[in-house]
């Protein structure tokens, strides 16, 4: 127990660390943030396309659809694609992938440097570690998943729209209904979850990456251990985040 809220409070202090480095000069990080920023597109936008058009096919398409279909609402779809798509599903669809092939990655990479004693030859030599190696990664996840969730959003649609079809239902209520739910307030929240989502998944793959131990057998064991808490904090913070925008705009819980 208090080994894990030690590491929480590490945790804390490489984002503290990180985001100090981020503003103060000098900026010797660009290179490798545009190779990271590449890197994160593309391995990820074919698992997040996939996985975003058959999760929301078949969640709020498929079930969600015949659920309303027995209602008489077929023409509601829209409306609750609005909700599930932009709200949730597209931002936890973008963290889950990010984590899984972006981060595990950064996590495997850092930890085979910690390992072979690169990190620490680097602060013999001068360079800082944060700057140089975190850094550039935080920025290039929180880059790169904000614009993998307006992707996942498109993608999800596509997939309320193979799902209209499937029902035999017309476009025309789907993105009527659709329209007049989906607010701006959903997609910047949605845009800025999904920020902060890359944000925490760097933060916690690049330490669990730093505080590598055991060989290779070490690095596993961090990888594994980086999805896992990645997958928890975006879940925890999900929910603290979507109860504090709920809280101060109460007009979303109403469905037009």
């Amino acid at each position: 127990m208090f080994t894990f809220l030690d590491e929480i409070g590490d945790m804390m202090i490489l984002t503290g660390k990180t985001l100090v480095s981020a503003i103060r000069p000098p900026y010797p990080y660009g290179a490798e943030f545009t190779i990271q920023f590449i890197f994160a597109l593309r391995l990820c936008w074919l698992p997040l396309l996939i996985t975003s058009v058959c999760l929301n096919y078949a969640v709020p398409g498929v079930q969600g659809g015949n659920f309303v279909q027995l209602l008489g609402s077929i023409d509601r779809l829209g409306g609750l694609f609005g909700l599930a798509d932009i709200r949730e599903f597209a931002p936890l669809v973008c963290a889950i992938i990010v984590s899984g092939v972006a981060g595990t990655a950064i996590t495997a990479d850092l930890g085979a440097r910690k390992i072979r004693e690169e990190l620490d030859a680097l602060q013999v030599l001068g360079v800082d570690p944060v700057k140089n190696l975190v850094v550039p990664r935080f920025l290039a996840l929180m880059l790169a998943t904000a614009l993998f969730d307006v992707f996942a959003i498109i993608a999800g649609v596509s997939g309320g729209l193979i799902a209209t079809l499937t029902h035999h239902a017309p476009l025309g209520p789907f993105f009527a209904t659709f329209y007049s739910n989906g607010t701006t307030t959903d997609l910047w929240a949605s845009v800025v979850k999904c920020t902060l989502f890359g944000a925490i998944t760097a933060i916690i793959c690049c330490y669990k990456g730093m505080t590598a131990s055991g060989g290779a057998a070490g690095v596993g064991r961090a990888v594994n251990q980086a999805v896992v808490i990645t997958l928890l904090a975006v879940g925890a913070f999900n929910y603290i985040f979507t109860q504090t925008l709920l809280a101060t705009h109460p007009d979303m819980l109403t469905i037009r």
